[in-house]
């Protein structure tokens, strides 16, 4: 039973999220930015909140990602139907990612592919930036790029620790990009992971006020 479930549910998911994908008016943002880099074969690092990652395994769905995922059974069904968008991922944790996640994203970023990391996930403390990503930013010398979404219809899971976030169809989305983060050698990453978790609480307002401007 669970070896099914294991297949039906990340399936079910990819159909549900094709659905709401189809039937939702998308507005993207900022968007030159992630061109401008790529027009210049650089590689990045998208950064965004663990709340918000649902919408992007469809927005992004074919992107040149690989995403770190935790070791966690949710972990392999996001894992999974992550796969089935074309949209791949290393397992690991970001809170041990130094050991886990580190030696698959280099090697992603060596073999073309940008990476995606929810830095306050996968447990939290929510909008809260764990060191680890700057610090990989730094050693592989890439921008990280702060990406976001809002959306105008969503089931927010309240009681969970980041208030997930799970889009419905019919609805408005926002995605908006904010601009590149740089942390050069020597840097402190303490302080560079303040500076990330603002860059994306301000882009996360910003992109609210879109939503509700438009008509």
């Amino acid at each position: 039973m669970k070896a099914l479930l294991r297949r039906l549910i990340p399936r079910l998911a990819w159909a549900y999220l094709t659905f709401v994908g189809k039937t939702s008016r998308i507005k993207v943002i900022g968007e030159k930015r992630r061109g401008d880099l790529r027009r210049e074969g650089r590689r990045f690092i998208y950064a965004f909140w663990h709340a918000r990652q649902v919408f992007f395994t469809y927005s992004h769905r074919g992107d040149p990602v690989t995403v770190l995922v935790s070791r966690s059974l949710d972990g392999e069904l996001i894992a999974r139907a992550m796969a089935l968008f074309g949209i791949k991922a290393c397992r690991g944790s970001s809170s041990r990612q130094a050991v886990a996640g580190t030696k698959a994203m280099v090697s992603a970023i060596r073999e073309g592919f940008d990476l995606g990391i929810t830095p306050d996930g996968p447990r939290g403390p929510a909008h809260v930036v764990k060191a680890g990503l700057p610090g990989l930013a730094q050693s592989l010398q890439v921008p990280i790029l702060p990406i976001t979404n809002a959306l105008s219809r969503k089931v927010v899971f309240e009681k969970s620790w980041d208030r997930y976030e799970v889009p419905l169809p019919f609805g408005k989305v926002v995605i908006r990009y904010g601009d590149p983060i740089h942390v050069p050698p020597g840097a402190d990453l303490d302080r560079a992971a303040v500076e990330i978790a603002g860059a994306l609480d301000r882009l996360d307002e910003e992109a609210r006020q879109d939503l509700r401007s438009w008509t």
